[in-house]
């Protein structure tokens, strides 16, 4: 029986991992689409073998998630199943109303809300959550959105004496190098996230002694989120692509390039970030270099408010998950 959970456990992780490219494969292709450097199909492609590399850069983000959010040892398979379906059913809300939100915070007030159920509320590590979590939920997109503005700034200006239709054509082809740097940081964090979940089961069931992520684990997430992304989740792709600000080439390579940045460094210090609230804040930063009135606030409102209910509502679904399953 606990054999064939933990198979539940993987197999439920594997498919949270292929939603998750599937839900976010807007976060790396949405501008390089909307501006039409890259037909769709070429897009998703691109963008999914460059998640799939990113994928193998590391597990710092990993060893947070298994480690840094609950008390790994009072956590069960049957707690990590309910954080999974809980993610995996926000996720799929989400998508069907075409809202950008996070997996990652999904993933993480899922396995909050089922570890709560089954110990109490003292097996949260609180300040981890503080530090690598929470801060990072606020501080990373208000970055984005910074950056993104600030660099669109720049290119403005070191621009404004070029023509048009050459600046057009410049950044058509940068913005090919800045849309894969995106899909590879995507990937570098993302991906890290069902490793931490897989190896913290596997650590459960005594399969592994200490939390170390084996190379079986990352090679599986990585083609996982890599298929994922090229199956393209077209709602979000527009949303992001085209409701938000209308783009061209300069936009998507600034946006690209700011949230790349973000995240990359987020990777690198072990922070499990949203890479979806920061490509979205730098398109709406990139937005604001051309005024007030280029970004739509009523999409932005509904974007936002996933953002601040996607925690909550995951930590409740996976709550009650966890008591009215058999376990």
């Amino acid at each position: 029986m606990v054999l064939t959970l933990l198979i539940c456990v993987i197999v439920t992780a594997l498919l949270f991992e292929y939603i998750n490219g599937f839900h976010d494969s807007a976060n790396a292709i949405a501008t390089v689409v909307s501006t039409k450097v890259l037909p769709a199909r070429a897009a998703i492609i691109y963008a999914g073998v460059l998640n799939c590399v990113g994928a193998f850069m590391g597990t710092h983000v990993a060893s947070t998630i298994g480690t840094g959010i609950v008390d790994s040892v009072t956590v069960t398979q049957g707690v990590i199943l309910c954080a999974l379906l809980s993610a995996i059913i926000w996720n799929l809300i989400t998508w069907y109303y075409g809202i950008p939100s996070s997996s990652s915070h999904a993933l993480i007030g899922g396995l909050m809300g089922a570890s709560i159920s089954k110990a109490g509320y003292q097996v949260v590590h609180f300040d981890g959550i503080t530090k690598k979590v929470l801060l990072p939920m606020v501080t990373s997109p208000i970055l984005g959105l910074v950056i993104g503005f600030v660099f669109m700034i720049l290119i403005l200006w070191a621009c404004s004496k070029a023509r048009p239709n050459t600046v057009n054509n410049w950044f058509k082809r940068l913005q090919l190098v800045s849309s894969g740097i995106m899909a590879f940081s995507h990937g570098s964090n993302d991906a890290q996230k069902t490793m931490g979940i897989i190896t913290l089961a596997l650590v459960s069931y005594h399969t592994l002694p200490t939390f170390e992520v084996p190379y079986w684990v990352i090679l599986g997430c990585a083609l996982t989120m890599g298929l994922g992304t090229m199956a393209g989740g077209w709602r979000i792709i527009r949303t992001m692509g085209s409701k938000m600000i209308k783009l061209k080439p300069v936009h998507g390579f600034a946006a690209e390039t700011s949230a790349a940045v973000v995240i990359l460094t987020a990777s690198h210090f072990g922070i499990p970030v949203s890479t979806t609230h920061i490509i979205s804040t730098a398109i709406m930063g990139v937005g604001s270099a051309k005024g007030a009135n280029a970004v739509k606030l009523g999409i932005v409102g509904n974007i936002v408010m996933a953002w601040i209910l996607t925690v909550p509502i995951c930590m409740v679904i996976a709550a009650i998950l966890y008591h009215i399953l058999p376990f």
